[in-house]
């Protein structure tokens, strides 16, 4: 069975961090690509960040460039998210979803988690 399970979510004041995790299971991790998502309240789904897990390539929103920074640990089949000078924009549930390229597309993604919510007060 095929599970992601997202965490390290909560609330945190402006300027603060958080690092969210994936834990992937139930597929050959290194054959999928693995990406992070957020949804806010009324809004649609916005693509984060994306890494291949075969060649480590990462991808990024321009809204969190220079801010997050996406890791994988092949070993442990996990995918990190850390996330610095977070914004209150930056308020949404997180999820990370599986799939067969690294793009912030979210449609592309076979796989899904069931998010971790991220609350940034200001």
């Amino acid at each position: 069975e095929v599970q992601l399970v997202e965490s390290g979510g909560g609330l945190v004041q402006a300027g603060g961090s958080l690092r969210l995790s994936c834990a992937a299971s139930g597929f050959t991790f290194d054959d999928y690509a693995i990406g992070w998502f957020r949804q806010a309240p009324g809004k649609e789904r916005e693509g984060v960040s994306c890494i291949s897990s075969s060649d480590g390539n990462t991808y990024y929103a321009d809204s969190v460039k220079g801010r997050f920074t996406i890791s994988s640990d092949n070993a442990k089949n996990t995918v990190y998210l850390q996330m610095n000078s977070l914004k209150p924009e930056d308020t949404a549930v997180y999820y990370c979803a599986a799939g067969g390229i690294a793009t912030l597309f979210g449609d592309e993604y076979d796989y899904w988690g069931q998010g971790t919510q991220v609350t940034v007060s200001s």
